[in-house]
């Protein structure tokens, strides 16, 4: 719609009318077909798109979608995953070229043909080719959230069979990598074979690839995702927890380490080499324990140098989530978000959490009717009102996610930004800098006296926007100067910082905090994905700040920007 010019506000109407549905408890589908319910009951649907809910449940399409694919080829969505390219300049792309795919935007621009059209440059073409490889490295991708919810779905499919043990999830879903390629399920018990049956008669199998005596392999949705369920002896189920959870890498250096010690390591078990006799199998910690290993947690298996760390029995103690005590990044109905912040706080509360933050935007992001500095003085004010009665049973920090401006400056003036209990500086906008002036916008945010972190710090968005550039060696060394905090958002299109960032910024003497940037109540939940990024990091409980008992934590907030200075 955006594409074919339509009317902006009626443009708004699906997207909250999307955002309503995403976030409602109930199946639409089954309040279509209750003659006794109304769709338009549900908040952000009226009455046009009742009639459009109505006609997807009924033929899967609309009206609107027909006409229009009928004036654009299907790779008009795909044309807005490539960085530079806007809804505005594909319809001009469409237009001029009569182009239909990938490939043919790509011949475009090897011919320096985009120059020709307004606004369209020699840069813009080197920046399009380069997001349309990006873009294919990174098809066959899903993000981790996508992959734990399939996981999460078959499990509780399968768990109905009888004479099963055990379901878990293995691969890169184990270890808590970012985007997963494909999912790997390991099923025992003496009823094990029976789930390699059943995963291929589940409603949402499209293609069965391949069905053996131990293993069933299928595409799964219609993003096509491959999984491979595998049925395990009792006795082995250890060691195919550790061969098939990896990473390659870590395995590969377990049973060299296995060679040298005159062991045989497989997937079915730890053997003398001598005489085949069996020494572990049945758990993982069996295996690494015959090693001379201490168990080594599946998120840091990516042979970097845990191994060395568990023969020296020092590996750390990395965070459960059960030490999260707070979260530190959301969003109310003030602005973008889809709950009011008493909704919020019920659910924080629910999650067993002592304190949160309430961190709308800034006025920067205008579509967000983002806070100006009246309406930042006002909350702060009102937040410390609610926690003067306590009638929400959980603490509430006034703060705000204040826009790094591209000239660095903070969206907010220093003395509002002062009233508040925690700032979150973040850049939203101008994210093609050249390294050197993101930099210096960086470096120059770092000034301001009441910024507390830096949110999501490299502006990523997995599967769809590379990090923007910087000396990241100096910002989080300024960073760490001025006591400011390192946010690592639990978003699953975000996961920033990332894990190597984590642990560089670690090296230096870094604090962090794990939040959710949640605009809805059931993104809290998403935690357990910044989590496990942390722990991908090597982050301890001691690193987080949000670990910390309430009290302790306002003590940080205030003398936070003391440290080294």
């Amino acid at each position: 719609m955006e594409i074919a010019g339509e009317d902006g506000f009626r443009i708004r109407s699906y997207r909250n009318g999307a955002a309503a549905i995403e976030g409602y408890p109930e199946r639409i589908a089954d309040i279509l077909s209750n003659p006794e319910r109304k769709i338009t009951d549900v908040p952000g649907i009226g009455k046009g798109l009742a009639f459009v809910l109505k006609e997807i449940a009924e033929r899967a399409s609309c009206e609107m979608r027909d006409t229009l694919l009928q004036r654009f080829p299907v790779a008009a969505l795909e044309f807005l995953k490539i960085q530079g390219l806007g809804p505005k300049s594909i319809a001009l792309l469409f237009e001029h070229f009569k182009i239909t795919t990938l490939d043919e935007l790509e011949q475009l621009c090897k011919d320096q043909k985009l120059r020709t059209l307004p606004r369209m440059g020699a840069k813009l073409e080197e920046k399009v080719l380069r997001s349309i490889q990006q873009h294919r490295e990174r098809t066959g991708r899903f993000l981790l959230s996508f992959a734990d919810n399939t996981a999460r779905e078959l499990t509780e499919y399968l768990s109905d069979l009888e004479g099963i043990e055990a379901i878990t999830p293995a691969g890169s879903l184990r270890r808590g990598k970012e985007t997963i390629g494909d999912l790997d399920i390991l099923v025992t018990g003496p009823n094990a074979v029976a789930a390699l049956e059943r995963v291929a008669t589940h409603p949402k199998v499209h293609e069965v690839l391949g069905r053996g005596a131990n293993k069933t392999s299928v595409k799964f949705g219609r993003e096509g995702l491959q999984v491979d369920v595998r049925a395990l002896d009792h006795d082995s189920f250890g060691a195919a927890m550790q061969y098939f959870t990896g990473s390659k890498e870590h395995n590969v250096a377990l049973r060299q380490r296995a060679i040298r010690m005159g062991f045989k390591l497989s997937e079915y078990g730890l053997f003398r080499a001598d005489d085949e006799t069996r020494v572990a199998g049945d758990t993982e910690a069996g295996i690494y324990q015959a090693l001379g290993l201490d168990w080594i947690p599946p998120e840091l298996r990516e042979s970097r140098d845990e191994i060395e760390l568990a023969a020296a029995h020092a590996l750390p103690e990395l965070i459960e989530q059960t030490a999260i005590r707070g979260d530190l990044h959301m969003h109310t109905t003030a602005t973008d978000g889809r709950a009011t912040l008493e909704e919020m706080a019920e659910a924080a509360r629910q999650q067993g959490y002592e304190y949160i933050a309430i961190t709308d935007h800034s006025k920067a992001i205008a579509m967000a009717f983002g806070l100006d500095e009246k309406r930042v003085v006002e909350f702060a004010q009102t937040v410390r009102k609610i926690n003067e009665t306590g009638d929400l049973g959980i603490r509430i920090f006034s703060g705000l996610e204040c826009d790094i401006m591209k000239d660095g400056d903070m969206d907010i003036s220093w003395d509002a930004l002062a009233e508040l209990d925690i700032v979150i500086g973040s850049v939203h906008s101008h994210m093609n800098q050249e390294p050197e002036a993101m930099t210096d916008r960086l470096l120059k945010a770092l000034e301001c006296t009441s910024l507390r972190a830096l949110g999501h710090p490299t502006g990523r968005l997995l599967l769809h926007r590379d990090p923007f550039t910087f000396d990241f060696d100096r910002v989080i060394t300024e960073a760490v100067r001025r006591g400011v905090w390192l946010e690592t958002n639990a978003s699953p299109e975000r996961l920033d910082l990332s894990a190597s960032h984590i642990r560089m910024a670690k090296a230096k003497g870094a604090k962090f905090i794990v939040s959710t940037d949640a605009h809805h109540p059931k993104h809290l939940l998403n935690m357990r994905y910044g989590i496990a990024t942390a722990r991908r990091g090597g982050l301890r409980a001691a690193d987080v700040m949000n670990t910390l008992p309430a009290e302790q934590f306002a003590q940080a907030l205030r003398n936070s920007r003391t440290n080294g200075l």
